[in-house]
C-alpha cells in the first residue's frame, strides 16, 4: 500500500475512533470525579474548575488502534515513538490522579517529575545513538556529533516535553498547536522515503487524527482537558519523530510557540528571583495575553497560524533542497 493512502487510511480511523471515544471517556472521567482543580490566580478560568480530565486517553488510545491497523513492518521507529508517547503520558496519568484524588492543583513533586522524564528520555536517547547514530540534518546539512547525541537528545526531551505541558493552559491550544505541527512533520518524514520514516510518517498522522478528535471536545468551551496525561504524552510523541527521522533541529522553529510557552516561563522565574519584579503579567506566555485582555479563542488562533506558516516554510524548503 503507498504511504499517501496509508497516511489517509489511518488519519481516517484514528480520527474516527477518537470521536467514538470522546464522550464515553468524558461520562467515564465525571463519573470517576476526574475534574479539574484551576489555578485561583486565574480569574477567567473559575467557571473552568470540575472539568473532567485525563482526556489524553483519547488520543492516546485512537492512535494506538491506527498504528496497529497499519504498522506491521519496517516500523520499529513508528512503534518505539508510540511506546515512548505511552511512557510519558503513564507518567502524566500518575500526576492527574494525584490531582484529582487529593483535588489539588499540583501532582507529583518537581523532583518526581524530573526523574521520571529523565528515567524516559535517558532510555530513547541512547537507543537513537546506538540505531541511527549523531548525525543531525538541518535542510540540506548534515553532521555528526557521534555520543553527544545522548545528552544532547536528553536536554531536548525534557524541553519539549516540558514546553508543551506549559503550552497546555487554553481550550484547543496545546492540542491545537500540536495538530498542526504533527501534519506537517508528518508530511516531511514522509519526504524522506525510507520505509522506517514512511512509517514513522504514518505514526504521526495516527497521533494528528486522535488529536483532532480530541479537539472537538477540547475547544472553547472545553468539555474535557487532555491533562499530563496528554500534554507529555503528545511532547514525548513529538521528540521522537524528530529525533527518529534526524530532523531534531526543526522543532525550535516549527514548534517555536511551544518554546515561547518555556522561554517565558524561564525568563519570569529568573527575573523575579533576582528583582522581585515581573516581566510578564503572567506566565506562561498565553496567560500574559489573557490578562491583556485577549480572548483565549483569539490566543489559540494566532498560535495555530504562527505554526501553520512556521511549519510550511519549513516543509517548502524540505522539497526544494
Amino acid at each position: 500500500m503507498i504511504i499517501s493512502v496509508k497516511i489517509l487510511l489511518v488519519f481516517i480511523i484514528s480520527l474516527t475512533v477518537g470521536l467514538a471515544l470522546a464522550y464515553p471517556v468524558i461520562f467515564l472521567c465525571k463519573k470517576l470525579k476526574a475534574q479539574q482543580t484551576v489555578l485561583h490566580y486565574v480569574e477567567a478560568h473559575y467557571s473552568k474548575s470540575g472539568t473532567p480530565t485525563m482526556g489524553g486517553i483519547i488520543f492516546i488510545l485512537a492512535s494506538l488502534v491506527g498504528c496497529t491497523c497499519f504498522l506491521w513492518s519496517d516500523c520499529f521507529y513508528a512503534w518505539m515513538s508510540m511506546l515512548v508517547m505511552l511512557a510519558f503520558g503513564l507518567l502524566g496519568f500518575l500526576d492527574d490522579f494525584i490531582k484529582v484524588h487529593f483535588h489539588q492543583n499540583e501532582g507529583l513533586s518537581p523532583l518526581q517529575k524530573i526523574i521520571g522524564q529523565t528515567a524516559i528520555a535517558a532510555l530513547i536517547a541512547v537507543l537513537v545513538y546506538f540505531k541511527i547514530g549523531g548525525e543531525l540534518t538541518f535542510f540540506s546539512l548534515k553532521f555528526n556529533i557521534g555520543w553527544g547525541i545522548i545528552p544532547f537528545a536528553i536536554v531536548v526531551i525534557l524541553a519539549v516535553v516540558n514546553s508543551v505541558n506549559l503550552t497546555d493552559g487554553l481550550d484547543g491550544l496545546a492540542g491545537g498547536t500540536s495538530f498542526v505541527y504533527l501534519l506537517f512533520f508528518g508530511a516531511i518524514v514522509a519526504l524522506i522515503g525510507e520505509p522506517q520514516q514512511s512509517s514513522l510518517s504514518v505514526a504521526a498522522f495516527a497521533v494528528a487524527g486522535g488529536v483532532l478528535a480530541f479537539l472537538a471536545v477540547n475547544t472553547f468551551p472545553a468539555k474535557i482537558f487532555m491533562g499530563d496525561t496528554g500534554s507529555l504524552a503528545l511532547g514525548g510523541f513529538i521528540t521522537c519523530l524528530a529525533l527518529f527521522s534526524g530532523k531534531i533541529l526543526y522543532i525550535p522553529i516549527m514548534g517555536l510557540m511551544f518554546v515561547l510557552s518555556a522561554l517565558s516561563d524561564i525568563i519570569q522565574v529568573a527575573h523575579y528571583k533576582r528583582t522581585h519584579k515581573r516581566v510578564f503579567l503572567m506566565a506562561p506566555l498565553h496567560h500574559h495575553f489573557e490578562k491583556k485582555g485577549v480572548h483565549e479563542n483569539r490566543i489559540v488562533t494566532i498560535y495555530i497560524i504562527v505554526t501553520s506558516l512556521l511549519s510550511a516554510v519549513c516543509l517548502c524548503l524540505e522539497i526544494a533542497l
